[in-house]
């Protein structure tokens, strides 16, 4: 009975002991192949993120050098792609550039010696996010190149000049809107006269597929948005003076608001049934969508028009989040502000998070699990928990280094005016002179 016992007392402490080296578990990894991650949300839902960082710093896992641009990175099955442009004495290049994600050693370029950036103000490089889509990768450059190229070799597959072709007006700060995949489509924001407002193409051939709406003043620099609403798939576009909905397989319009003048910037977000907008100048719109079709109306509007006395979050770069019936912003001169999701009511501000009270101040916010992550315009990077009880800063360090010309008197004299990446652990992030990847591991 006791050698029986001691045996089975042997096989649990081995057992024990095996389970102790058994591969554990591993969480679940994010790409980031579009602007604001997958499915435009600004949010990664990755566990095992870190809420405090180092006090020596993030761990850089490399840097790369990289000429001038805005663009965020895109980051899919191990390659990152970001665009930059550089003034030659023999011209002025755009180029696409790909990197391995692990290593940051340069995969390919794809360079783009035509580019017309002397047409618009702060023409110091592209504006778009690349948008990844399989074995492609599409590229949205500042003066209005279209590009489709092989994620694995850079290849051209087709492109064409927007202003070109549909004899589009660039808008006064480049063309900013990331084009969006859906289905067999990209579709992308141009201004064209002849009803060349946005544009279906073939994703594969570049072939015009449908065109829809007649141009505005200029097409703005907000992105595309798609959503399920009234029991339908809807592309959200908007653009100076309304916001509208299209069928995105026909580009036939479902329905449309006025609102808002040429500073059409942040993207539209969702949450639920309700579509939130914020402009510079016209402040905060919140629709309500219909249940039963694609429709929508106004649930409230702020009320100023204004980008000093505001009243709600007149934003200018920076795109909004809502959580837990609350959004939270950065507003004209950088007040980030809570405001009732359902009444539009202001519940706090706080000048923490960009420290200076000045034009265009912004901050970008990215959602893990329960807290932001945010960067704000000086190139810091904060881990903060938001509640409408006030702004909670868990941890902040200084990621890269602000090498931006952003308007207005600001303290460090320049800005950073980057979305970065946030996948498998990392963020990867750009100025003008690198990019960078760094861990965010717990």
């Amino acid at each position: 009975m006791t050698l029986r016992c001691s045996r089975i007392a042997l096989s649990i402490l081995l057992s024990a002991v095996a389970v102790q080296f058994l591969p554990m578990p591993i969480a679940k990894a994010d790409d980031w192949p579009e602007m604001q991650g997958k499915g435009r949300r600004s949010a990664w839902d990755e566990k095992g993120i870190l809420r405090k960082f180092p006090q020596t710093g993030l761990d850089v896992q490399w840097r790369v050098p990289i000429h001038a641009g805005y663009s965020g990175p895109a980051v899919a099955d191990g390659r990152v792609f970001v665009s930059d442009y550089q003034k030659l004495q023999s011209g002025r290049v755009e180029r696409v550039v790909c990197l391995d994600e692990q290593t940051g050693r340069i995969l390919w370029t794809y360079e783009n010696h035509q580019v017309a950036y002397d047409k618009f103000a702060y023409n110091s490089g592209p504006r778009a996010t690349p948008t990844v889509d399989g074995d492609r990768v599409y590229v949205l450059g500042g003066a209005g190149d279209l590009y489709c190229l092989n994620v694995r070799t850079g290849a051209l597959r087709w492109g064409m000049n927007l202003p070109y072709r549909f004899h589009a007006k660039i808008p006064t700060w480049g063309f900013a809107g990331a084009p969006i995949v859906f289905n067999d489509l990209l579709i992308c924001p141009v201004g064209g006269p002849d009803d060349a407002r946005i544009v279906g193409f073939n994703k594969l051939t570049g072939r015009e597929v449908w065109h829809a709406l007649p141009p505005t003043s200029d097409i703005g620099y907000s992105a595309p948005i798609l959503l399920t609403a009234g029991k339908t798939t809807q592309l959200i576009h908007w653009g100076p003076g309304e916001i509208v909905s299209l069928n995105p397989e026909t580009g036939a319009l479902y329905w449309r608001q006025p609102f808002g003048g040429n500073l059409a910037c942040p993207t539209p977000i969702v949450d639920g049934d309700r579509l939130f907008v914020t402009a510079f100048f016209d402040g905060p719109l919140m629709l309500k969508l219909a249940a039963d079709r694609p429709a929508a109306e106004v649930l409230w509007q702020g009320k100023n028009h204004s980008e000093i006395n505001t009243d709600g979050l007149h934003s200018m770069v920076s795109t909004p989040s809502i959580m837990d019936g609350y959004i939270y912003g950065v507003c004209s001169y950088g007040q980030f502000r809570c405001l009732n999701a359902t009444t539009g009511e202001r519940i706090w501000e706080s000048l923490e998070v960009v420290r200076e009270k000045a034009r265009w101040a912004s901050a970008f916010l990215v959602r893990n699990r329960d807290v932001y992550f945010i960067n704000n315009d000086r190139g810091e990077l904060i881990i903060a928990d938001l509640s409408p009880k006030g702004y909670h800063e868990l941890s902040r360090t200084q990621l890269i280094k602000p090498t931006s010309a952003g308007g207005g008197s600001r303290e460090l004299g320049l800005v950073n005016w980057t979305i970065p990446a946030y996948a498998n652990r990392h963020i990867i992030t750009r100025n003008d002179e690198e990019i960078i990847r760094a861990s965010l591991a717990e």
